[in-house]
């Protein structure tokens, strides 16, 4: 079995480590998700890790990963570079790891440093804290930084964004990051980005109106560009529910 791994250079120690992730990965219990993929947060070298393992893809995409595209490790190490650069937070990438048997690629790895955070978005949509209107007004401010770097999450939803109170300030950080588009966001484009968030109505005109006076925008017609967005996207996903549910 081949390997091809890259690293922070600011962990040098850990490349024996991505060679040895796996038997790490089995005899660790620290699953924190299981679903597509697992994590685990592991202390390796008194340093707090969170190590992501890649589902094992299709017959198919073992060709594909291993010839015509990118892995998702490969990704999600190489975009946490890049918004490090950016200055935008993201769990600080320590390295990732494929293996390869007979030419296709098989498990797949990536570790990054654990970002200690108090909650994700999602909390503030689900259980409509007290504290909402600060949180979404921060976060708007938060997504119209990024989107002014040109950074486009395409899965910016409610789990892949943790929070942490610094003061009386929120902190943000992006994790689940390897669909990601660095690109030129204009104008009334950004407000699409909400659209996998599920807030109701009220919450997302918070954040319209936080973008908009920021952005210089106009506030009536990025309120209207983001409940469209919004509704656009439910409907689609509540037509295919639908649909399953006949067959």
């Amino acid at each position: 079995m081949s390997y091809k791994l890259e690293y922070n250079k600011e962990f040098q120690n850990f490349k024996n480590i991505l060679l040895d992730i796996k038997s790490i990965f089995s005899q660790n219990s620290g699953t924190i998700h299981l679903a597509r993929n697992e994590l685990k947060v592991i202390e390796i070298e008194n340093i707090k890790t969170v190590v992501k393992a890649f589902r094992v893809p299709n017959f198919l995409n073992q060709f594909v990963y291993a010839y015509l595209r990118k892995s998702k490790a490969y990704k999600a190490f190489h975009n946490a570079t890049k918004l490090h650069e950016l200055q935008v937070s993201t769990p600080e990438a320590i390295g990732y790891i494929e293996f390869f048997n007979m030419g296709l690629l098989k498990e797949s790895f990536f570790i990054s440093k654990e970002f200690k955070y108090d909650f994700t978005i999602a909390h503030i949509r689900d259980d409509q804290p007290k504290y909402k209107e600060k949180v979404l007004e921060d976060f708007a401010e938060f997504s119209y930084d990024i989107h002014k770097k040109g950074v486009w999450h395409v899965d910016y939803s409610g789990g892949n964004i943790l929070i942490r109170k610094e003061g009386d300030k929120y902190i943000f950080s992006l994790v689940d990051i390897n669909r990601m588009k660095f690109r030129s966001i204009t104008g009334y484009e950004g407000l699409e980005n909400f659209n996998k968030l599920w807030f109701n109505k009220e919450d997302l005109i918070t954040i319209a109106k936080t973008y908009s006076k920021i952005a210089g925008l106009d506030e009536n017609k990025a309120i209207s560009e983001i409940l469209m967005h919004d509704k656009k996207l439910k409907d689609k996903v509540l037509l295919k529910r639908k649909l399953k549910g006949r067959q």
